[in-house]
Order: C-alpha cells, then structure tokens, then sequence
C-alpha cells in the first residue's frame, strides 16, 4: 500500500494511526501542503478534491480518512476500530464525526488561508477562530464521552477504536495552537491513553519523514 500524505495534516494522522493499530505496512509518500503540491495535475489524478490522505491498495485509490479507514476494518478486520453491535458502532461513527465533521472543517490549512489571504483576516484573528471552534467543538466532545456507560479506557471502551484515531490528531492540533483544554478532562485522559500505545505516539508528526 501507498500512503499520500502530509506529516502536519490530522486527517492523515488518522490513518497512519488506523495503519500502525492493524500493523500493516506502507509507502510513506509526502505531499506538502504549505508548498501547494496537492494542487499539481498528477496528484489531482489522484484526489479530486486535492486533499490528503490518499491511499493506494493495488489499483485501488480511496480517499476521505474515515472512509480509508472503515474500508482497513473491512479489509483486514483485526484488531477491530468498529467492534460491538449496530448501536455501539453508531456511537463510535458519531464520535468520530463529532471532530471529523464540525470541528475539523471549520479549522483546517485551506480555511485558515482563506480567511488570512482573501478577507485579510489578522494572524491574531485567525488564531481566535481557530481556538474558539476547536475549545467548543471539544467541550460537545467531553459532554459525549463523560459518564457515558460505554467511555472506558478510550473514546469506547477499552481498546482503540476509529473515534481514538480521529480525536488525538485533533488534540495534537489544538495544542500546538494553544487552545485551552482543561474544560475537557475525559478527552484529555483519552488522549494521554492513546499516546501511551506506539502507534499513536509514532505516528504523530513530530515522527514523520517529511517533518520540518
């Protein structure tokens, strides 16, 4: 398999944490956001929407992070990201899609340039937007996760699931833009959870080739 990817993009994160969980191996390839080479013809090819991550399995390309990953958990079904009944899987899809879909849109590089580049937003202002939509999306998250019956060691349960591979990239994100975080402290316990295992803590950024 063939990994497309770039080393600060969460939704890379994902799946590299997806991969590393089942131990399967790849080609790590970097795409460099910043220097715009998701925008060149060839990488287009590949993702229409000129995002990361793109993974390649044969002649297959599949793109979107959950959509990568669920396809992983179908392919090579063990350890499972999606176990238990229909309502248990619901719970953890829903999590994921807590942060996948109204935290992380709203903040990610494509937005944030738009806001600085095209309406001339401030950095400071840009940043304020960034924390505000990262601290309260995070505060839905713990209200999710706090009390509920099936938050054990991890977002569900104690064992990995796609919700843990979604939600980390997103605090390593949140922390390195300074939001506050202690209004959260089930998310936090998660998370430090998480970053106890070797395939999230090398797999993070800091950890990849293409890291500058």
């Amino acid at each position: 398999m063939e990994l497309y990817n770039y080393f600060r993009s969460s939704a890379s994160y994902r799946v590299r944490i997806a991969l590393a969980l089942k131990g399967l191996e790849y080609d790590y390839l970097p795409v460099h956001l910043v220097r715009n080479e998701q925008l060149s013809p060839s990488f287009t090819e590949l993702s229409a929407m000129q995002l990361v991550p793109v993974l390649k399995d044969g002649d297959k390309v599949l793109t979107q992070s959950m959509a990568i990953i669920e396809y992983l958990d179908e392919v090579h079904p063990e350890p499972k990201l999606l176990p238990g009944d229909a309502f248990a899987r619901a719970r953890i899809r829903a999590l994921a899609q807590d942060v996948a879909c109204e935290i992380h849109p709203v903040d990610n590089l494509r937005v944030l340039r738009y806001l600085v580049r095209e309406m001339h937003v401030s950095e400071d202002d840009k940043n304020r937007w960034y924390r505000h939509w990262v601290e309260t999306g995070l505060a839905a998250v713990e209200r999710q996760l706090a009390g509920h019956p099936a938050t054990g060691r991890f977002c569900h349960g104690d064992t990995p699931t796609l919700a843990d591979c979604v939600l980390v990239p997103q605090i390593h994100n949140a922390q390195r833009f300074d939001c506050q975080l202690d209004h959260a402290p089930t998310v936090m316990r998660v998370f430090e959870e998480c970053m106890a295992l070797d395939a999230f803590s090398k797999t993070q950024a800091s950890a990849c080739p293409d890291a500058a």
